[in-house]
């Protein structure tokens, strides 16, 4: 790469972009239909990341709504965007829910949900696990000051597999439990 081209790299802002919304579940579908659009006209994302991705920021709000905080409360979405390299999104709640939660717990608990022999029993519990985790780069926990959390999460641009509809593997075999 040469000189000018790694500085103008180094140099660049990131795009960013803050939606704040009503801690209720019926105002996701347009921060949902806001995340498809941007990937879809700022990344090189195939269309099935970018429904992917639009799956993770879905996640992370209906979290931040569920568990993190109440009905009167405020969430703040914000998505940070460097053309070519990355796109983060952060979801912060006011932790005002009636359970409180910390980025510690929040770390211990995608830890214990991630080993290979944890049994999910139930139909919730698998968003943080097998959807953000395995759909971003990076996963952050942050603890606000004031109570809250920030869930931070990156996807890096530069994948070959975005510019593909090519599944990254070819399944060998498939197993069905009745």
């Amino acid at each position: 790469m040469s000189k000018e081209i790694k500085n103008k790299n180094q140099n660049m802002k990131p795009t960013k972009i803050t939606l704040t919304m009503p801690g209720d579940a019926y105002f996701i579908s347009g921060v949902r239909d806001f995340t498809l659009t941007l990937i879809k006209n700022t990344t090189n994302f195939a269309e099935k990341w970018a429904f992917r991705f639009q799956s993770v920021v879905d996640e992370l709000c209906n979290n931040a709504i569920e568990f993190g905080s109440s009905k009167d409360a405020e969430i703040r979405v914000t998505f940070n965007h460097i053309k070519e390299q990355y796109l983060e999104v952060t979801v912060e709640d006011t932790g005002t829910a009636s359970s409180k939660t910390t980025a510690a717990e929040m770390k211990k608990m995608l830890e214990k949900r991630m080993k290979p022999e944890y049994k999910f029993t139930g139909i919730r519990g698998r968003g943080l696990p097998k959807i953000i985790s395995a759909w971003t780069d990076e996963l952050e926990f942050i603890d606000k000051e004031g109570g809250g959390l920030i869930v931070r999460v990156r996807k890096y641009l530069k994948d070959p597999r975005f510019k593909s509809g090519l599944p990254e593997s070819t399944p060998t075999h498939m197993v069905l439990k009745v």
